[in-house]
């Protein structure tokens, strides 16, 4: 199992921003990654980011990745006060199994907050040696769904009347794909 981690929201002001803590985890690697590859291709992008994408690709995108074999947690932060103290926190509740092979992080992160993470997996009595800060997305498909998972579960935590976004996570509640939503106030 190899799990992907996003953080979406964490360009924004503290306390009067949402954020988005999404992990995903995937079973079978190589079918994952052709899977996606293969959807990227049939929406015409070379990679997924959901700030660069309009509704129409990111409807197209996610019409093509509901049936890849995957499944996701997400805690969306309302009003997080101190970003970097939460995340502990979403580790917690957000990584329980035991039999992980690799988490990949998205992001260039401090030495104290890659220290922290370890400390949780530790705790956890999971390998340290599985963590790797990912720093270009383009690379790796995981973590560019849990990039457009963040977005939308932040998204529709901004717009809760947004129809597209409503439907979207609609659709990943019936088939599966959203395992477990946390709900955090930093107020």
């Amino acid at each position: 199992m190899v799990v992907f981690i996003d953080e979406s929201g964490t360009n924004k002001h503290e306390g009067h921003a949402t954020m988005a803590v999404v992990y995903v985890e995937v079973v079978n690697r190589e079918k994952f990654e052709k899977g996606f590859s293969d959807a990227l291709q049939e929406v015409d992008i070379a990679e997924f980011h959901w700030a660069d994408q309009g509704w129409k690709v990111r409807r197209k995108f996610f019409e093509k990745v509901f049936s890849l074999d995957f499944f996701f947690k997400v805690a969306v932060f309302k009003n997080p006060a101190h970003p970097e103290k939460m995340m502990e926190i979403v580790f917690q509740h957000l990584i329980t199994e035991k039999n992980i092979r690799w988490i990949f992080i998205d992001g260039k992160k401090s030495r104290r907050y890659e220290n922290e993470f370890k400390n949780v997996l530790r705790s956890k009595d999971i390998t340290v040696k599985k963590l790797k800060t990912v720093r270009s997305e383009s690379s790796y498909f995981g973590v560019q769904l849990a990039d457009a998972l963040a977005g939308l579960m932040r998204y529709l935590e901004y717009n809760p009347g947004a129809e597209d976004a409503k439907q979207m996570v609609s659709k990943l509640q019936r088939s599966k794909k959203l395992f477990a939503k946390y709900i955090f106030s930093g107020k």
